[in-house]
C-alpha cells in the first residue's frame, strides 16, 4: 500500500476528470465496505484460533436460550373444583378470593 498521506493535489491534477471520478468511486466503495471487510477479517482470525484450540467458532458462540423453569407446584386447591389449583404466586384466582371472603383461611385451602 502506498503512502497516501503524501499525495498532493498537484499529483492528482495530472489525472483527467474521468480518471479522478473513477478514483472517487473506488474510494467511496472502499469506505462503504470498510467495516464489512474488517469484520470478515476478524471472523476469519477468530475461526482460525477456535480451530487451533479444537473447536468451531459456532460451538463457542452458540447462544444459550433461557433455561426452562420447572412448573411451580400447586399450593392451594379449590374445594369446589379440585382441578383448579394455585401456586400462591401471582394474582389470586377468583375462587381463592371468594373462599377467603366466605370465611375460609388460606390454610384451609392448602393441598
Amino acid at each position: 500500500m502506498s503512502d497516501l498521506k503524501n499525495i498532493s493535489v498537484d499529483e492528482l491534477s495530472a489525472y483527467s476528470i474521468s480518471e479522478l471520478k473513477t478514483l472517487e468511486k473506488k474510494v467511496a466503495k472502499a469506505i462503504a465496505t470498510y467495516d464489512e471487510r474488517k469484520k470478515k477479517a476478524a471472523l476469519a482470525e477468530l475461526e482460525a484460533k477456535a480451530k487451533e484450540l479444537g473447536f468451531s467458532l459456532a460451538e463457542l458462540t452458540a447462544a444459550k436460550g433461557k433455561g426452562v423453569r420447572p412448573a411451580s407446584v400447586a399450593k392451594y386447591r379449590n374445594p369446589d373444583d379440585p382441578d383448579q389449583t394455585w401456586t400462591g404466586k401471582g394474582r389470586r384466582p377468583a375462587w381463592f378470593v371468594t373462599a377467603i371472603e366466605a370465611g375460609k383461611k388460606p390454610e384451609d385451602l392448602e393441598i
